[in-house]
């Protein structure tokens, strides 16, 4: 079932942003990061479009990383989750991906693994995220223990961690947990691995072997308070939805859901298409920008299943009509306002989006 609202994928910004983090780090190597459906914008297809410009993929779980495969993706795809069980070990030998290890069971089971094949590794260290890792004073042993493991290829051992804060330039607990990593693996002569989308861009520091371009590469800002434009980013994916009805409304009627707005005088609405069904917040506010043909509609009421009201009144209203197309968001609306808007992050709705929208073309 394809529903009014749409997405349209933009295959040159995709490859411009990730250019923008080679530019940011030229001597690492690029392993750009598309789990979660690459954030909404189509797993395969964006593989695809970035494949002449990364060094590699990294997807969340084992799932993600065959679909990557069996689309014949044949570029080294690293699964940050990592092995959950003897058979996904058993897939991981049969397509070749490279596991992150970061938990004592993980080890457990290369251990149970019968077979000869040689793995390709990386070992997670926790500085300081709490949430997948071995503590950092653990990363020497357990080095140790992978390189001369009978089922690891020593050549293909890499350490990482992921930076927890790094969003906020002023925190100095990005230093902190870049200092604690270098610490533990600076005796280890293993390639390395630190930033995300916000370590490339403000963490010079954290810029080692490989970088993890995420959020970066579909042209949203990683910091609250910096335009992606700021960022010579690029929107990789534009929101469209159909006027369906205009009205004109009296002063003090109410629109939407529990009344929430009541017009301040006599006005003109449109109805749109979409809605939180479509992946549209629907946390998101009285006032948040619509644009239609180039001039920004403010959203009116509550965000309804699969319809927004958006206030035209002050628009060339006899040139805006049923049928034409609003953006949502895209090359000239930010998701990141939007976002700000619904008090969540652009990584959300466009996940959503993704997941609930056909695609232009498709």
């Amino acid at each position: 079932m394809k529903r009014s609202a749409r997405i349209s994928i933009h295959p040159e910004a995709l490859q411009h942003n990730l250019r923008e983090a080679k530019k940011a780090a030229p001597q690492a190597k690029t392993n750009a990061v598309i789990k979660a459906n690459a954030y909404g914008h189509g797993a395969v297809e964006t593989a695809g479009i970035l494949y002449p410009i990364a060094d590699g993929f990294a997807v969340s779980c084992i799932p993600e990383a065959i679909e990557l495969r069996q689309a014949s993706i044949d570029k080294a795809i690293t699964v940050l989750q990592g092995h959950q069980n003897i058979d996904d070990l058993r897939i991981a030998e049969n397509y070749q991906f490279r596991l992150t290890i970061h938990d004592n069971q993980q080890l457990r089971l290369l251990d149970q693994y019968p077979s000869n094949y040689r793995f390709a590794i990386n070992l997670k260290i926790d500085t300081g995220m709490h949430r997948l890792g071995f503590p950092p004073e653990q990363a020497s042993n357990l080095y140790n223990k992978l390189k001369n493991h009978p089922q690891v290829n020593p050549q293909e051992l890499m350490l990482m961690t992921h930076l927890a804060c790094a969003d906020d330039p002023d925190n100095t607990y990005t230093a902190q947990q870049i200092a604690t990593f270098k610490q533990s693996c600076q005796d280890l002569p293993a390639p390395k691995t630190i930033a995300n989308s916000a370590g490339i861009l403000a963490w010079k520091e954290s810029h080692t072997d490989w970088i993890r371009p995420g959020i970066m590469l579909y042209g949203s800002s990683p910091f609250a308070e910096t335009h992606r434009d700021d960022l010579k980013l690029k929107a990789a994916m534009t929101l469209n939805a159909p006027i369906i009805a205009i009205h004109t409304l009296k002063k003090g009627d109410f629109i939407g859901y529990a009344a929430t707005f009541q017009c301040p005088k006599d006005m003109t609405v449109a109805v749109i298409a979409c809605g939180y069904a479509d992946g549209y917040p629907r946390h998101a506010v009285s006032g948040t920008p619509v644009l239609i043909k180039g001039q920004e509609a403010p959203l009116l009421g509550r965000v309804s299943m699969d319809m927004i009201v958006v206030d035209i009144d002050h628009l060339a209203t006899h040139s805006i009509k049923v049928g034409n197309i609003a953006e949502l968001w895209g090359k000239s609306l930010s998701v990141d306002s939007i976002a700000q808007s619904a008090e969540t992050i652009s990584y959300e709705l466009l996940c959503n989006a993704g997941n609930n929208c056909a695609i232009d073309g498709t």
